[in-house]
């Protein structure tokens, strides 16, 4: 099962569109993770519809027409794979101690809202991942998404793709 993982896109705010590759990639992935910040329900629509299946949930940017269609926390058990996706985490410091709480009965979070990749394991196993922006880098080098693929329960293939540095998608 392919999988692509994102967040914060801002689209149109901070970019017109999604960067092309990362369109290509939802084109081929078996399932779309969205970890909030869509900001404009055309995105959302868009998504959706290039999408052969789509987990996603609303971030502090988008208003009550996304919060209307999306929850705030979403589960989804993938092959066997127990993933929740929630936007914010909270600070950095203590992110596994209080995400492992928070999420006991699931091997991965999926969070966005810095803009940061993230891939660390809690001491009780669950892998955290945040994507990165593919269209608002802030202070980091590349604007990013992940790709990943899960088999029998477990994620491989963890890939951070890096975008070109332009100044609009």
């Amino acid at each position: 099962m392919r999988l692509v993982i994102t967040a914060d896109t801002h689209v149109p705010k901070r970019a017109r569109d999604l960067p092309e590759s990362l369109w290509a990639a939802i084109d081929a992935a078996d399932v779309v993770l969205h970890a909030g910040d869509w900001v404009d329900v055309a995105l959302l629509d868009a998504v959706e519809s290039r999408s052969r299946r789509l987990v996603a949930v609303y971030g502090n940017n988008d208003g009550p027409s996304l919060r209307a269609r999306l929850p705030e926390v979403a589960r989804v058990d993938l092959a066997g794979l127990r993933v929740a996706v929630v936007h914010e985490t909270g600070p950095r410091a203590g992110r596994e101690a209080r995400c492992a709480a928070r999420f006991p009965d699931c091997d991965l979070l999926v969070f966005g809202h810095s803009h940061i990749p993230w891939d660390t394991v809690a001491p009780t196993g669950l892998r955290l991942l945040n994507p990165g922006s593919p269209t608002d880098r802030r202070s980091q080098p590349y604007a990013t998404y992940l790709t990943a693929r899960v088999a029998a329960g477990r994620l491989d293939r963890v890939e951070l793709h890096r975008l070109p540095r332009r100044s609009d998608h």
